[in-house]
C-alpha cells in the first residue's frame, strides 16, 4: 500500500509537469504566455487643421479610456496648416504619455504623408508604411504668397526644430528629417565600421576618421537642390519606416512579432465625426468667401427690397453658421461675438430708425469687420487678435484670403444684380431702381417699380400711401413709384396716408398726412 502511494506521489506531478509542457506552450515555442493588447485606429485624413486636432485629441481619449494600448493613426494627406500640425506632433510627444505610460502610438501611411502629414508621422513611435506609399516634402509656404528671405528661415527654423523633437523622441535619422524641411541640405549616408550601421550625416558634418567610418564609399541621398520624399521601400531602407505592409493586418502582424503581444481582437476604428467634418469644412478660406459673399447679398437685396423677407433670412443663417463655425473651433472668443452682433444692431439702427448714414452706420462696419477680423486667430478674450509668429501670420492669412474673396465676389455680383436685375421682368421687383428726387436740385433715391417704366420724379412735398408697414422705414406709393422711405414719429400702417418732408441723399423722410 505504502509503495503504491510513493509511485502515485511521482507519477503525479511528472503527469502534471508533461500536461503543462503539452497544452501550456505558446505557438511562438517560448513557452511563456504573450500579453494580450488592444488596438485602436484614428483616422486623420485630409487637410491638416484645427478641427482635426480637436477630434484627434477627443477619439484618443476614447482610445484610451476603451482599453487601447495601441494608438494608429491611419494617415492619408497631403498637408495643411502648419499651427494645427504642431499642435497635433505636440500631443503626441509630450501629452499622450502623460495619460499613460503603456500606450505606444503608431503612424500607419496608407496613401501619402506629405507636408503637415509628414510632421505628425514622424512625431509617432513608429512609423508603418503600405506599400507604394510615400511620405516627406515639409517645407513651409505661404497661401497666396512666397515666404522668402528672414520668414522663410524663421518659419523653417520652427518646422526643423519640431522635425529634430520627433528624431530625438522617437529614433528617427534627424539629417533626413531635416532635409524634409529645408532645401540646401547635402545629406551622406556612411557605413560605420565599428557597429556595421549606416549612419546619416550632413556634408559639413561628415566624420573624418577613415578607420571608424567608411568615407570611400559614402552614398549621396539627398543633393542640395531638392526637398526629400521618399517610397515606402527607401523609408524602410533609411530607418524611417519600421515595416512596408500590404493592409491593416499586415501592421498589426508585424507589431505582435515584434513586440511579443496578441492582438485578441480587431482594433476599433474612430473616425471623425459628421458634425466635425462640416465644421472643418465651413472653416475652409474658399467656403468661408462663398458664405460672406452669400450673407453681404442677402443684405444688399434686402435693403433693397420691400419689407423683411427672404434674403434676410438667408444673411442671417451665413452668418450665424460664420460665427458659429468660428466659436466651435475656438477661433472666436465672446468679445469677438459681441462686437459682431454690437455691429449688426448698430448698421440696422443706421439703415432703418437714423436718416442719412452716420456715426453708427460707419461704428457698425467698423464692429463688424472689428469681430470677423479676430476670429481669424486663436487668442484669449484679453489679448489683441494679432499675429504673433509666423505660424500665426499662416492662419492669419488664409483667413484674410477667404474674407477677401467673398468681399470682392459680394461687389462683382452686388454691380451686376443692379445693373441687370431690374431689366428681367420676372425678377425685375426683386430689386430697388433709382428715381430722381428734387430739392432744389436732382437726387437719386431707391424706389421699386415694374422693369419697363421710366424713371421718376418725386419732391418734397409729394404726397403719397404707405404700402408696406413702416417701423420706421418701409416703402410708400408716390403716383406709379414704389420708394424707400423712412417715417418721422409714430409707426405707420398700410394704407396711411404719407407726405414727404425732407431729402437726404437717398433717404426720404414722410409723415403721416392729417386729415
Amino acid at each position: 500500500m505504502r509503495s503504491s502511494l510513493r509511485k502515485i506521489a511521482i507519477i503525479l506531478p511528472c503527469l502534471y509537469l508533461l500536461l503543462s509542457l503539452t497544452f501550456g506552450a505558446e505557438p511562438n515555442g517560448t513557452g511563456i504566455e504573450q500579453p494580450n493588447s488592444k488596438a485602436a485606429v484614428i483616422v486623420c485624413k485630409k487637410t491638416i487643421d484645427y478641427g482635426l486636432y480637436k477630434s484627434i485629441k477627443r477619439r484618443t481619449k476614447i482610445a484610451i479610456n476603451g482599453g487601447a494600448e495601441y494608438l494608429i493613426f491611419e494617415i492619408g494627406t497631403y498637408g495643411g496648416l502648419l499651427q494645427s500640425a504642431d499642435d497635433i506632433a505636440k500631443f503626441l510627444i509630450l501629452d499622450i504619455p502623460q495619460m499613460s505610460n503603456k500606450i505606444h502610438t503608431v503612424a500607419y501611411v496608407t496613401t501619402e504623408a506629405i507636408s503637415a502629414g509628414a510632421m505628425i508621422s514622424v512625431s509617432c513611435q513608429d512609423i508603418i508604411m503600405r506599400e507604394n506609399t510615400t511620405i516627406g516634402d515639409c517645407a513651409p509656404i505661404a497661401l497666396g504668397g512666397k515666404l522668402e528671405g528672414v520668414e522663410r528661415e524663421k518659419t523653417e527654423s520652427f518646422t526643423r526644430a519640431t522635425f529634430a523633437r520627433a528624431a530625438e523622441a522617437n529614433g528617427y535619422p534627424g539629417a533626413l528629417l531635416k532635409a524634409m524641411v529645408t532645401m540646401q541640405t547635402e545629406v551622406f549616408r556612411v557605413k560605420n565600421l565599428q557597429t556595421g550601421e549606416y549612419e546619416f550625416f550632413e556634408s559639413e558634418e561628415l566624420p573624418k576618421d577613415p578607420n571608424s567610418y567608411d568615407l570611400e564609399n559614402k552614398t549621396l541621398i539627398v543633393r542640395d537642390d531638392e526637398l526629400l520624399t521618399l517610397t515606402a521601400s527607401e523609408a524602410l531602407e533609411y530607418g524611417i519606416a519600421r515595416a512596408t505592409v500590404q493592409d491593416l493586418a499586415g501592421a498589426l502582424d508585424f507589431l505582435a512579432k515584434r513586440d511579443g503581444v496578441v492582438f485578441t481582437d480587431e482594433p476599433f476604428i474612430l473616425e471623425t465625426t459628421w458634425s466635425e467634418e462640416a465644421a472643418r469644412w465651413l472653416n475652409s478660406p474658399a467656403v468661408m468667401g462663398v458664405l460672406v459673399l452669400i450673407a453681404l447679398l442677402g443684405v444688399y437685396v434686402e435693403f433693397n427690397t420691400p419689407g423683411l423677407g427672404l434674403p434676410g433670412l438667408v444673411a442671417a443663417i451665413c452668418f450665424a453658421i460664420i460665427i458659429g463655425s468660428k466659436y466651435i473651433h475656438g477661433l472666436a472668443n465672446w468679445i469677438e461675438v459681441a462686437l459682431f452682433i454690437a455691429g449688426i444692431i448698430l448698421l440696422l439702427i443706421e439703415f432703418l430708425v437714423l436718416p442719412g448714414f452716420g456715426i453708427a452706420g460707419f461704428t457698425g462696419i467698423v464692429f463688424i469687420f472689428a469681430g470677423l477680423f479676430g476670429m481669424l486667430l486663436k487668442n484669449p478674450p484679453d489679448e489683441l487678435p494679432w499675429p504673433k509668429n509666423s505660424l500665426d501670420w499662416s492662419d492669419f492669412s488664409q483667413g484674410v484670403l477667404g474674407l477677401s474673396l467673398g468681399f470682392v465676389g459680394f461687389v462683382v455680383s452686388a454691380w451686376l444684380l443692379s445693373k441687370y436685375l431690374p431689366k428681367m421682368p420676372f425678377l425685375g421687383g426683386l430689386i430697388l431702381l433709382p428715381t430722381d428726387a428734387k430739392q432744389g436740385g436732382t437726387m437719386r433715391v431707391s424706389m421699386t417699380a415694374p422693369s419697363k417704366r421710366k424713371a421718376a420724379c418725386i419732391n418734397v412735398g409729394d404726397t403719397g400711401e404707405v404700402v408696406s408697414t413702416l417701423r420706421p422705414a418701409g416703402k410708400a406709393r408716390f403716383g406709379d413709384a414704389i420708394v424707400d422711405v423712412i417715417a418721422q414719429g409714430d409707426y405707420l400702417n398700410i394704407g396711411t396716408r404719407v407726405k414727404i418732408i425732407e431729402i437726404h441723399g437717398n433717404r426720404v423722410i414722410v409723415k403721416a398726412v392729417i386729415k
